[in-house]
């Protein structure tokens, strides 16, 4: 799949972000010189990780029959370290909160699963390569 990234004149910094059927407008802060008419990339990566823990624990809670009613995932970023070269850590932080009638054995099963959805993987455990060329 390819993702595309398209410009939007109709503003300073705004651009489009074109996933299969779906589009995404994203700009940057007015501190950084965009409109604040989206989500910056970096609040992207951040949502990513919370939607696939929501995602990952609603499909695994009804395939194993565990009553969930609702899942909220808020997740909280402290990139205070983040431009401090190699070795520097971004945080994050997934707060789950899980609604149903549910035990709290299941809350923990849920809380594992969650722990294991593939973007976390992704972030934590694989080396990810990024190459720029020019079309």
């Amino acid at each position: 799949m390819t993702i595309s990234i398209i410009r939007d004149k109709s503003g300073a910094m705004r651009h489009h972000v074109h996933i299969g059927k779906h589009v995404i407008a994203v700009d940057e802060p007015a501190a950084n010189g965009g409109e604040d008419s989206g989500p910056d990339p970096h609040d992207l990566y951040d949502a990513a990780l919370g939607a696939c823990k929501a995602l990952t624990t609603l499909w695994y809670a009804r395939r194993k029959g565990i009553p969930v009613e609702d899942i909220r995932v808020d997740v909280t970023r402290d990139a205070a370290e983040e431009r401090h070269g190699t070795g520097a850590t971004y945080r994050l932080d997934a707060k789950l909160t899980l609604g149903g009638d549910l035990t709290e054995a299941q809350r923990q099963e849920l809380l594992n699963v969650a722990g294991k959805c593939p973007v976390h993987k992704l972030m934590t455990t694989v080396k990810t390569e990024v190459t720029t060329s020019l079309a």
